[in-house]
């Protein structure tokens, strides 16, 4: 994925991680299992690149579309959550290159993407269980149902972020194993030629390209919990890398079975025919653990998903973007605030479906990625002696070329989206827009607190040029 650089650079002030010291932090593997459910999960969801465009192109955009995208965005964050390892995540990086109020406009589409993404988990959650339990279809039931996972959850990311990685690493273990196990009882059935069926004149490119963004970004994410991290500048890149793998095989893998053990029927292939694929292939009770996999997996998303998200409006409260409630800890370490707002907003988008939330997403996340990739390269060239204690082993021209073809793919989504969701979603980067000013308007008439803590160094000192190694 890169380097671990061992060179000594000119010190750029060391951004101090601002947190209580005796909460425990976030070590290998928990981290490994908390990027895993903030990008994966495992492969529920993915069902919908075989109905989309087939099994060839399904199988082949998993192996290809980890270069264009996933292994670009991995590679900055490991080098930019290392060089700023702090709860704003990206939010503090686009800040120190573009300035506080384009540090808050990622901040809200950010936010607002990631809790749009996880308003999802609950209705992939009842998916998978409809087939089993019919009454979770819909109605007064399934709007039960959804409030009280959400509730359930938020308690758990509310009683500490260590809990909710070793969580992520027995749900994951849990999520990954039938699969395997799948595999292994379809030898017998495969036959390869099913996997190389295309048809380039029936796909349905905006399908297609939304469920493999949906199911391959959100490495960032992972960057507001570095401040939570133990001894971030080694551990999130160790991570990161093999994160990445885990992710790649646990797609690959399954659609590879799925697609060589049963005969052909794209109509088929939507949310759950996992499920459906392991009772033909290995009985009732192989089903019956692929959809609690898929129920545990959805679980893990959710509060990997919610601790990214409620960690990061800590972090702009402690940068002084948000008001300083924002950023008081429960007595577990936790953003009691954070957690509760972004457990509103999960009940509030709960009744989309799941095409509407991906497609609703994706177009808010694209917008914070272009950000990240200016923000990337513009402190490649106005701190190029700043330490990198991680740095992709490539010059000022090779941080450019390495961000074409993720930005060229960011394009293609924006240019594929429904009207409604473009409305929609340019609507709330206008409400950021407004917002901001609106924030700074109640800070100057103090009808909030807002502060910036003092264990953070400022990114925005005066009266330096450009040749400067200090990132205040």
């Amino acid at each position: 994925m890169g380097q671990y650089d061992g060179t000594e650079y000119v010190n750029i002030g060391e951004v101090q991680t601002p947190r209580v010291d005796n909460f425990k932090k976030v070590s290998v593997l928990p981290l490994i299992f908390l990027i895993f459910y903030e990008v994966s999960g495992g492969p529920f969801g993915v069902e919908d690149s075989v109905q989309a465009a087939g099994p060839f192109l399904a199988l082949l955009g998993f192996l290809v579309f980890p270069f264009i995208w996933s292994i670009p965005e991995a590679l900055i964050t490991a080098e930019m959550g290392t060089m700023f390892p702090e709860n704003g995540g990206y939010v503090v990086w686009v800040a120190s290159a573009l300035g506080p109020y384009w540090g808050f406009q990622q901040g809200w589409m950010k936010w607002l993407s990631g809790v749009i993404d996880n308003a999802l988990y609950p209705v992939l959650f009842l998916d998978y269980l409809k087939s089993a339990i019919p009454a979770l279809g819909g109605g007064l039931p399934r709007i039960i149902a959804v409030l009280a996972l959400t509730l359930v959850l938020t308690y758990m990311n509310y009683r500490g972020l260590t809990i909710v990685g070793w969580v992520a690493v027995l749900l994951g273990v849990f999520s990954i194993l039938p699969f395997v196990v799948m595999g292994l009882v379809s030898i017998p059935k495969l036959k390869p030629s099913r996997w190389f069926v295309v048809n380039m004149h029936d796909v349905d490119w905006n399908l297609y390209l939304n469920t493999l963004f949906w199911n391959l970004n959100y490495w960032d994410s992972i960057s507001t919990l570095a401040g939570e991290v133990e001894n971030p500048k080694k551990t999130l890149p160790k991570a990161l890398f093999y994160a990445l793998i885990l992710v790649v095989l646990g797609y690959f893998f399954p659609l590879l079975v799925g697609t060589g053990a049963i005969p052909l029927d794209r109509e088929l292939w939507t949310d759950g025919y996992f499920s459906d694929i392991a009772k033909m292939l290995g009985g009732v009770w192989l089903r019956w653990w692929i959809q609690a996999a898929a129920a545990m997996s959805n679980m893990g998303m959710f509060v990997a998903e919610m601790s990214s998200d409620s960690f990061q409006l800590l972090g702009m409260a402690e940068r002084g973007m948000l008001p300083e409630f924002f950023g008081k800890r429960s007595r577990y370490g936790t953003p009691l605030v954070g957690i509760l707002f972004s457990a509103s907003g999960v009940i509030l988008l709960s009744w989309l479906s799941f095409q509407e939330i991906v497609a609703a997403e994706n177009f808010m996340y694209c917008f914070g990625m272009i950000l990240e990739f200016i923000a990337f390269v513009r402190l490649r060239m106005k701190y190029p002696a700043a330490s990198r204690p991680y740095k992709i082993p490539v010059g000022t021209v090779g941080s450019v070329l390495m961000c074409v073809p993720p930005t060229i793919l960011i394009c293609v989504v924006l240019a594929l989206s429904s009207l409604k969701v473009a409305i929609v979603s340019l609507v709330a980067v206008v409400i950021g827009l407004v917002m901001q000013p609106g924030l700074k308007y109640i800070e100057k008439r103090r009808w909030l607190k807002f502060s910036i803590s003092a264990d953070l160094a400022d990114l925005h000192a005066s009266g330096r040029d450009s040749t400067d190694t200090s990132l205040r």
